[in-house]
C-alpha cells in the first residue's frame, strides 16, 4: 500500500482505485481528457452517465467550479470532508466529457485518510465513478475491484473495506435551493431544507438499472417469495431476520448502518452462490433506509420477474 506509487501512477496519466468511505473509486487525473476516456472505456460506462471530481479541499473546489451558492456552501461545510456530492457550475477548463456536456460538475470532498493523502500529494483533482463494470454492484473492498477490473487499472490503493459502504447523496440547487439528485449515505433528514424533488440533469448513478447483480433478483415479501419459490434454488437477502437457506442478514440488530456497510459485499456473495434466483426484501424507509432501498429496487428493477 504506498500513496506515493499511487500518486505517480496519477500523475502519468494512468487509471487507480482509489478508497472513500462510500465506495472504491475509479481514479484519475480530472484535467487529463485520454485519462477521463480510459475511465470510461475501462467501466464500459456510457459517456452520457458524468463523473464525479474529488477534491482534497475548499480551495481545490473553488478552483474549478465558477460558484458556490452560499446554499452549497453551508452544506459543505457541514458535511465536507465526507459523502456529499455538490452539483455546482464548472469552469471551462475541465472537460465536458466529465458532465456529458452539462454545465454543472458533480463534487466532493472525500472523508477517507488514505485518498485525503493522495490528494495533497497532486495538483490536480480525481475523476473517481465507482471501480466496477458498468451497472454491476459497486466494490466496497480492494479485492472486489482486483476481481473485476485489475487488468483495467495501474495501481489498487488498498484502503481496507469501505466505512459506509454505499454512494455520496448528491444535491443539486434550484432557484436557491437544495434538492436531492440521488438519495446516498447522508440521509435527507439531515439535509435541512431540502426537497426530494429532481432538476433536469442526469446524476451520476441515478439510471433506472444499476448496481445489479449477474443473477436475477426479485425484491418483495420474503416469506411470500419463500413459499412461491420453494423447491428451487434461491439466495435469501434479509434485513435482520436468519434464515437456514443459502442467505445473508444484513444486519441482525436492525441497524441501518450496518445494512448500509454490508449490502453490496452481501449481494456480491450471494451472486457468486450456486442458485438461480436471488430475493430480497427492502429495509425500513426511513433514514439510510431510503438510499439501501433506492439501490435494491435498481438492482431488481431490469429482472423480468
Amino acid at each position: 500500500m504506498s500513496v506515493e506509487l499511487a500518486a505517480h501512477y496519477l500523475k502519468k496519466g494512468m487509471l487507480v482505485a482509489i478508497p472513500t468511505e462510500t465506495v472504491y473509486g475509479l481514479a484519475c487525473n480530472a484535467f487529463d481528457e485520454q485519462a477521463i476516456r480510459n475511465v470510461f472505456q475501462a467501466k464500459k460506462r456510457p459517456y452520457s452517465d458524468p463523473l464525479i471530481v474529488h477534491c482534497k479541499d475548499l480551495e481545490s473546489v473553488r478552483g474549478i467550479v465558477s460558484e458556490i451558492p452560499p446554499e452549497a456552501l453551508e452544506l459543505a461545510e457541514k458535511f465536507w470532508p465526507g459523502p456529499l456530492t455538490l452539483l455546482l457550475p464548472k469552469k471551462k477548463a475541465l472537460s465536458d466529457l466529465l458532465t456529458s456536456g452539462s454545465p454543472l460538475i458533480a463534487i466532493r470532498i472525500p472523508a477517507h485518510p488514505l485518498t485525503l493523502e493522495l490528494l495533497k500529494l497532486l495538483d490536480f483533482p480525481l475523476a473517481a465513478p465507482s471501480a466496477n463494470p458498468f451497472g454491476y454492484i459497486s466494490p466496497t473492498t480492494a479485492q472486489h475491484v482486483a476481481d473485476q477490473l485489475k487488468d483495467q487499472v495501474a495501481y489498487i490503493l488498498d484502503g481496507g473495506p469501505c466505512l459506509i459502504g454505499i454512494e455520496s447523496t448528491i444535491i443539486g440547487f434550484k432557484r436557491n435551493r437544495p434538492e436531492i439528485l440521488r438519495q446516498g449515505a447522508i440521509p435527507e433528514e439531515q439535509i435541512l431544507g431540502c426537497s426530494s424533488k429532481t432538476i433536469d440533469y442526469q446524476a451520476p448513478g441515478s439510471l433506472k438499472s444499476h448496481y445489479s447483480p449477474r443473477k436475477n433478483l426479485l425484491l418483495g415479501d420474503l416469506p411470500t417469495l419463500i413459499k412461491k419459490y420453494q423447491g428451487q434454488k434461491v439466495a435469501i437477502l434479509s434485513f435482520s431476520k436468519t434464515y437456514d437457506q443459502p442467505s445473508f442478514t444484513l444486519s441482525k440488530k436492525g441497524s441501518l448502518e450496518e445494512a448500509a456497510h454490508y449490502l453490496f459485499a452481501a449481494l456480491r456473495l450471494l451472486d457468486n452462490l450456486e442458485v438461480d434466483l436471488i430475493i430480497a426484501e427492502e429495509v425500513p424507509n426511513t433514514g439510510l433506509g431510503k438510499a439501501i432501498n433506492e439501490r435494491l429496487h435498481k438492482a431488481a428493477c431490469h429482472k423480468g420477474l
